[in-house]
């Protein structure tokens, strides 16, 4: 037994990230995995369970030998995998028919993106940097973090990882006279210079033409980071990596190494890089890159016709346990990069009333603020706590200040307290909840009705305001709900559920009558098609359903619909082939859902 802190340093097992009580098991072992499977895999066989929801196996020694296992295990269940892609990043090969795809982080980015204007942009940037008082490098941010980590939080796994680098040099003459030092710093370097979560390396097994991407540019930047360093010792590691000998200290350097990038990637960048980037925190969710503003509709089609051709039945999601705020909150959040200077003005006006312990701090409350509201103190006291904690730049659970979580919490309090501000914050918002709530609805539709199969997080049928959790574990009302549905289903017209939009009735409707769509006729949902559009819309055929939601940019014009007669399931009105305008497919409800009659 040891005290707590020495985890940070020195540890003799692996465990969940950076929580000593989760220790890991050696799932590679085939008893391990029986015994621990058993229960589950009896629950699959017996048909109390459809699928399997697969957290994490990044964390895993060998990912592909477990999918497949787990497969052969589970009579080839449907599987998902928590697996967070980086823009531009794939499954792995291998994964093909032993998972349908992901949990759908990589979707939620994707969608939620759409609803971010491009063109709000430069003046966010400029209004950010000003409110700080410095120019911020995103990806500087990030090799930052991602070091800080490394030295603190993740400290003794690298030093486990060293040992075994200093194992492997001692059968290498040509390497046996570096110093633990320097082998440390070059483990260190590539590994805080990792553009994705892990490779899939396995020694006999040929390596992908990614992985060796991956590898290459970790290794060439690390380089040319730290010209200090030895040359040839990166290029060491690089083949170490590349190419690991079966058994032995290689192969368990190479394997140890694959499963620290992982931890490294979720600590750095999303539980901490996420905290301290401010710039539109409604980019900041897991899976993305705050650095990239929004997502073009021609790149989200291009993803959907790839998702319906390769992955068909992976998870789409837009709310899960793991977000940092609701799809609504951010779908409001998105509302401010249409009108930068409104929101300057406003922002800049708070903060010279209430500056908060720091900048960048208060400007994460006041987007917050602006996509919570309406908010409570204790709610935003305990967001805020976790927030400055997470982003460890005053203070951690670790390491707290209490003087700087006092002066947060009065900050939070203050501006609460402050009868003023809080009508001003309600004049402002109010404007706002229109269009994000519209950005809601686009965003639902879009993941009942894209390629994948839809993921609805709990409270979710209905408008849901909720930061990172533990907000977003508060208890549904189920009862509420189904008092909702039963009249919707009593055939409320679509302006009398417009009428009562508070109740988030729009949003049951949308998400009840999709869902009974893709259950009363599959046969609708076969492929995948762009349709002609002005560039405020997106719209999509799956064969015998069409989709057409709003988005910022220009709406004037129309959407070209696929031959034969459609009728809209939100509203009753019909429709034939051809071009139909904007303004009549969204007229009387701000999406709309056609099926083929």
């Amino acid at each position: 037994l040891a005290f707590w802190r020495t985890a940070e340093q020195e540890l003799d097992y692996r465990r969940f990230f950076d929580i000593n009580t989760l220790i890991a098991l050696r799932m590679e072992d085939p008893q391990v995995f029986d015994d621990t499977h058993s229960l589950v895999l009896e629950w699959v066989g017996d048909g109390v369970l459809d699928g399997l929801r697969i957290d994490h196996p990044d964390g895993l020694r060998d990912p592909t030998q477990y999918l497949r296992r787990l497969a052969d295990a589970s009579g080839g269940a449907w599987v998902v995998v928590e697996k967070i892609l980086e823009p531009g990043e794939r499954l792995p090969g291998p994964w093909k028919g032993l998972t349908a795809g992901t949990t759908g982080y990589d979707f939620l980015n994707r969608v939620g993106g759409l609803f971010v204007d491009p063109a709000g942009e430069e003046p966010l940037t400029r209004l950010y940097e000003a409110v700080i008082g410095e120019p911020v490098d995103y990806d500087a941010l990030v090799l930052a973090k991602k070091h800080k980590v490394l030295d603190e939080a993740l400290a003794a796994d690298l030093t486990r990882l060293t040992a075994l680098f200093v194992d492997v040099c001692e059968h290498h003459r040509r390497y046996r006279d570096y110093t633990r030092r320097e082998l440390r710093q070059v483990l260190k370097e590539v590994i805080a210079g990792f553009p994705v979560y892990r490779t899939y390396i396995t020694p006999g097994s040929p390596v992908s033409e990614a992985d060796v991407a991956v590898v290459t540019e970790a290794v060439e930047s690390a380089w040319e980071r730290r010209p200090d360093l030895d040359a040839d010792l990166f290029r060491f590691l690089r083949d170490l990596l590349l190419q690991p000998v079966s058994g032995g200290t290689e192969e368990e350097l190479a394997a140890r190494f694959q499963q620290l990038t992982g931890p490294v990637m979720a600590k750095g960048v999303e539980d901490t890089a996420f905290y301290v980037y401010n710039r539109l925190v409604s980019l900041n969710e897991v899976g993305g890159h705050p650095g990239h503003f929004g997502t073009s509709v021609e790149a989200f089609h291009a993803a959907m016709a790839e998702a319906q051709r390769e992955w068909p039945a992976a998870m789409l999601a837009t709310s899960t346990h793991d977000t940092k705020r609701s799809e609504d909150v951010r779908a409001r959040i998105s509302v401010l990069s249409q009108y930068p200077e409104q929101w300057a003005a406003v922002v800049q006006d708070w903060l010279a009333r209430h500056p908060g312990p720091e900048p960048n701090t208060a400007y994460l409350f006041y987007q917050s603020l602006v996509g919570a509201w309406p908010w409570s103190a204790d709610r935003a006291a305990a967001y805020m706590e976790k927030a400055t904690k997470e982003a460890k730049t005053h203070t951690s659970w670790t390491s707290p200040d209490p003087a700087f979580d006092q002066a947060v919490a009065e900050f939070v309090r203050g501006v609460f307290d402050d009868a003023a501000l809080m009508a001003e914050v309600e004049r402002f918002v109010a404007p706002l909840v229109g269009p994000g709530r519209v950005n809601s609805l686009a965003q639902a539709l879009v993941r009942l009705t894209a390629p994948g199969v839809p993921d609805t997080y709990q409270g979710q049928e209905l408008w849901d305001l909720s930061m990172v959790d533990p907000d977003n574990r508060r208890p549904v009302d189920y009862e509420g709900r189904r008092a909702l549905l039963a009249r919707l289903d009593e055939g409320m017209a679509a302006q009398d559920v417009l009428a009562q939009s508070d109740t988030g009735l729009p949003k049951l409707l949308v998400t009840s009558r999709a869902l009974r769509l893709r259950r009363d006729r599959p046969e609708l949902f076969t492929s995948y098609t762009a349709l002609s559009a002005p560039s405020g819309v997106v719209a999509f055929s799956r064969g015998g359903a069409v989709t057409v939601v709003p988005r910022p940019g220009a709406r004037e014009g129309a959407v070209e619909l696929p031959d034969g007669a459609w009728r809209n399931v939100f509203t009753g009105e019909e429709w034939g082939g051809g071009p139909v305008t904007v303004a009549g497919l969204l007229g009387r409800f701000p999406v709309a859902l056609l099926e083929a009659v």
